[in-house]
């Protein structure tokens, strides 16, 4: 039987999912939270605490807790698959290859995989949804040593890192992001039900194992009315880093 603690605090998540409580926002008090559920402070303070240690909310000593974060929000504080992060939301992440075939490594290939240039590499272009509405268009290249296990995955999986770890053991441990905006092409458009030029947020990464090996690199574009991503830095801690447009 579900905690009543954990239940308030779900029903909180919800409510910032829903932007009842938008971010930076305050939380009502627990006296009023308390009063509303029906329950002691102690409950309400369980369920507060659950969702401070999940980053959403903020805690300060004789202040209001602070809404920080929503669901909707990918952060870059810990690597996680698509279908991590929607169900994380609540979403079922749907997947579709449109593409698959193996291509000689390029230039671009060869840096970003450490891979000999002319390298037998597996390109894939997947369309992925939340609950079968497309937000999002992977481009990625896998290294030749991964490629024939993504190959043999089935067109539909909604989760290939989930798919890697469980066939062969691979654990995506580290990755670099490099976001910014660019005009949707015919087959963007097309694929993400949009208008050609409309903006998409592209995010370009590289993928590794926990020895620093690449996995794969992949130009994601999505559409910027379906996710946002954010970045949670501090004086003692900053991930993220301004660069130059390229």
């Amino acid at each position: 039987m579900t905690a009543r603690h954990e239940e308030i605090a779900d029903e909180l998540r919800r409510a910032i999912d829903r932007e009842e409580y938008t971010v930076g926002s305050r939380l009502p008090s627990e006296s009023e939270l308390a009063t509303h559920y029906g329950v002691s402070r102690g409950t309400v303070r369980q369920a507060v605490a659950t969702l401070t240690s999940e980053g959403l909310i903020g805690s300060r000593q004789g202040a209001r807790r602070v809404v920080l974060a929503s669901r909707r929000s990918q952060s870059f504080e810990e690597l996680r698959s698509f279908a991590q992060w929607a169900r994380a939301m609540g979403r079922e992440a749907t997947g579709h290859v449109v593409t698959q075939e193996y291509r000689p490594a390029t230039h671009e290939d060869a840096v970003r995989l450490q891979l000999p240039i002319g390298t037998r590499v597996l390109h894939v272009l997947r369309l992925r949804g939340l609950d079968g509405d497309p937000v999002l268009l992977e481009r990625t290249v896998y290294a030749d040593w991964i490629s024939p296990a993504v190959e043999s995955i089935e067109p539909d999986c909604p989760s290939v890192t989930q798919r890697l770890y469980d066939d062969t053991g691979l654990v995506f441990a580290y990755g670099e992001h490099i976001i910014d905006a660019v005009a949707s092409g015919a087959q963007d458009a097309e694929l993400l039900r949009v208008r050609r030029t409309s903006p998409l947020l592209r995010v370009r990464r590289v993928t590794t194992t926990r020895e620093g090996r690449p996995v794969e690199w992949s130009d994601d574009r999505y559409r910027p009315d379906a996710v946002s991503f954010s970045v949670r830095n501090s004086i003692g801690s900053n991930a993220l880093t301004r660069k130059s447009a390229e």
